[in-house]
């Protein structure tokens, strides 16, 4: 499980919609690089690597260096313990509490 403050962190780094999207994309593909999610979406790439950097931040995508680019994986194993956690809480066990 997750702690209430990682789980709020998660919630709120998926509730944007482009950030969402960005995850969805990068879900759907082994790894994709910010230019390559930057061409997907109408915004710049420094945008893309800011939602980058909150999804990061919020364990749901790691980076791997090549070169000079950033590929992005998704950490499935975070989300399904946030899924896991979510549902829990939701199902009338006790409150997360912060």
């Amino acid at each position: 499980m997750l702690t209430p403050q990682h789980v709020m962190k998660i919630t709120k780094a998926l509730a944007d919609p482009t950030r969402f999207r960005i995850l969805q994309a990068i879900a759907h593909a082994q790894e994709r690089c910010c230019g390559d999610l930057a061409r997907d979406f109408p915004i710049t790439q420094a945008t893309v690597s800011q939602h980058l950097k909150v999804l990061t931040d919020a364990g749901l995508v790691e980076p791997r260096r090549q070169g000079q680019f950033n590929y992005y994986r998704m950490r499935r194993d975070v989300f399904d313990a946030y899924q896991r956690t979510v549902a829990t809480a939701l199902a009338g066990a006790p409150a997360l509490r912060s």
